[in-house]
């Protein structure tokens, strides 16, 4: 079934115990059939993209690859395709991911007897093929019939085909009847998230939170200098932060700045805490859980001397191209980060591995791949870079904390449970001038908490930012 095994799935379709279909009956051919109708499919137009689509839906499904929709990041499975197809099957995948949980339950409520066992990918083919229907700019006969062409492609899945054929034209029909009771948070939420989030949030804004996955996310950029000029440029505006926020989705290597190496692609929240620690040109400064760059890009643009860490060497050499690319120069070192030894730093920064909940509004699979069980994990191992992150601070120097979660273990409990066991640091508190004025991303105790709904713009489209934590903290005494 997909999603095996990953805790808290949404509702599964049911597995049919018996080979009879709904809505259609098995088409028995040839070998020469099947072989003819394999390589006619293969070619036809528009179908590589699907197919593509599928795969990584498939993947998803086996607990797979992870970065599957990374802006800068080609999956291999994406690889072969041109860039046109490459984008479309971004697109049927991620709108797969972002709605699964409705379109699992009404493929569910249109399977009579259930998905046949032993059927190959043919669970992530409807999938997909919903998306197009219920989500996508796409024809229904285009969705339908391509669905059916890709059926056919596997001996697994092609006795089905008129099965999927009926299915997908009674949800065309249907649709509006099919979801109309299926809503962000109680569909299209694991329910040990929406939980946690109507607990830690309250039920208006783990509403809100949903509701904000469900959105295509606008396209954000880091510039090296003068923001106004460069939002001209690239036709998008300036956020109160300070980031770049375009209009419009366009191939990335495609625009002005990118070869030059002026700009990066960085959401608006993830921009803030490198800006937290307002370093300065000579400045000694650790980038810890570094890759793949963009706080370092930033700390290394302000004129830092910067020592980036990462216990992934594949990543660091990511990295490393990015820093080559934006004529940025660092130190990268492949080193555990919890055991790591140096000469105190004037200041850290740790990007701590976390749930990574924050932002499921471009990496939708993170709802459907993560567990809760991951938190008390990951929550240890942020703790250890803590520690040790605090032994390498020089006294008087700054350090900032951040997470891209949702999930306050992994934010103002870490950061309340590291006070408790350090004396010599101390908080200091974040001002909303700050970060722009947004006084509604800062708790109580002046440490930055961004929620997908924040920052609300005039238009919807230009609209929210990654869920993000972010604390400053000080070691006592003078800078030697």
């Amino acid at each position: 079934m997909f999603a095996s095994g990953v805790a808290m799935k949404p509702p599964a379709i049911p597995a049919s115990k018996k080979p009879a279909i709904a809505k259609g009956q098995r088409v028995r051919l040839s070998e020469g059939e099947k072989q003819a109708q394999e390589l006619a499919a293969s070619t036809y137009p528009g179908l590589p993209a699907r197919m593509a689509a599928v795969a990584l839906i498939a993947e998803m499904a086996s607990g797979g690859a992870e970065e599957r929709f990374a802006g800068e990041v080609i999956h291999p499975k994406m690889l072969p395709l041109e860039p046109r197809d490459r984008a479309l099957a971004r697109s049927i995948a991620i709108a797969s991911t972002r709605h699964l949980g409705t379109i699992r339950r009404v493929l569910g409520k249109l399977l009579e007897r259930g998905l046949p066992k032993g059927a190959g990918q043919l669970e992530a083919i409807l999938i997909c093929a919903a998306a197009q229907i219920l989500y996508l700019d796409v024809p229904d006969h285009a969705a339908v019939d391509l669905a059916v062409r890709g059926v056919r492609l596997d001996p697994k899945t092609a006795a089905f085909a008129a099965m999927v054929n009926g299915v997908l034209r009674n949800l065309a029909r249907q649709r509006q009847e099919l979801t109309a009771d299926c809503t962000p948070l109680a569909t299209d939420t694991p329910n040990w998230l929406a939980l946690r989030w109507r607990k830690n949030y309250g039920d208006a804004a783990a509403e809100a939170i949903a509701k904000a996955h469900g959105d295509e996310p606008t396209l954000d950029i880091t510039v090296k200098r003068d923001p106004e000029h460069w939002a001209q440029v690239l036709g998008g505006i300036v956020t109160p932060t300070g980031s770049v926020r375009l209009r419009d989705h366009t191939a990335i290597a495609d625009l002005p700045g990118y070869e030059a190496g002026e700009w990066w692609v960085q959401d608006a929240a993830a921009a803030i805490p490198a800006r937290l620690l307002h370093v300065a040109p000579g400045m000694r400064v650790a980038d810890l859980c570094a890759a793949p760059g963009g706080k370092t890009a930033q700390l290394a643009a302000a004129g830092a001397d910067v020592t980036a860490v990462d216990r992934s060497a594949e990543r660091l050499k990511r990295l490393s191209i990015n820093m080559e690319r934006l004529n940025l120069q660092v130190e990268s070192l492949v080193a555990d980060v919890a055991n790591f030894k140096a000469a105190p730093f004037d200041a850290i920064l740790v990007d701590a591995p976390c749930l990574a909940t924050g932002t499921i509004r471009r990496h939708p699979d993170v709802a459907w791949t993560k567990r809760s069980g991951d938190i008390a994990t990951l929550v240890q191992l942020q703790t250890r870079i803590l520690d040790r992150a605090a032994l390498l601070l020089r006294p008087g120097g700054r350090m900032v904390y951040c997470t891209c979660s949702l999930e306050p273990e992994e934010g103002e409990m870490q950061i309340a449970a590291l006070l408790r066991r350090n004396p010599d640091l101390i908080r200091d508190p974040i001002d909303a001038a700050e970060v722009g004025g947004l006084q509604e991303c800062l708790n109580a105790s002046g440490e930055w908490r961004s929620l997908p709904f924040h920052m609300q713009a005039s238009e919807p489209r230009l609209s929210g930012l990654d869920g993000f934590f972010a604390a400053r903290l000080v070691r006592k005494g003078e800078v030697q």
